[in-house]
């Protein structure tokens, strides 16, 4: 198999990877989307003697779950870029390679875990 600019990993595998991981953060999302709308319905609905504030309160983590499903589905579409470039695999901060477990465990990662952990 021939190696790309991104190191070890081959083009297939790293697509693979990418593939499983954006169908399973488009389908949390949707679920997502869809308890979040539940939610405001029956929020909504007359005789709902719910404190407003749990209301409120669900609200807000049905958006956050949804803003960090969001920016997921964004690093995962970099990812793919990266790969159509031809640099995938590589930190976008330093250029090193990134090893191909944290691939496997992140196949959006951007960074090396030490990269990362530095903020």
């Amino acid at each position: 198999m021939k190696e790309r600019l991104g190191g070890k990993m081959d083009d297939v595998r790293a697509r693979e990877l990418l593939e499983a991981e954006r169908r399973r953060v488009e389908q949390l999302l949707q679920e997502a989307i869809e308890a979040g709308q539940q939610n405001r319905s029956a929020a909504n609905e007359s005789g709902d003697m719910a404190d407003p504030a749990e209301r409120l309160t669900a609200e807000q983590v049905d958006d956050a779950v949804t803003v960090g499903l969001r920016e997921r589905l964004g690093a995962v579409e970099r990812a793919e870029a990266r790969l159509r470039e031809g640099i995938y695999g590589r930190s976008v901060k330093s250029g090193i390679r990134i090893p191909d477990e944290r691939l496997e465990a992140d196949p959006a990662a951007e960074l090396t875990v030490e990269e990362a952990a530095q903020g």
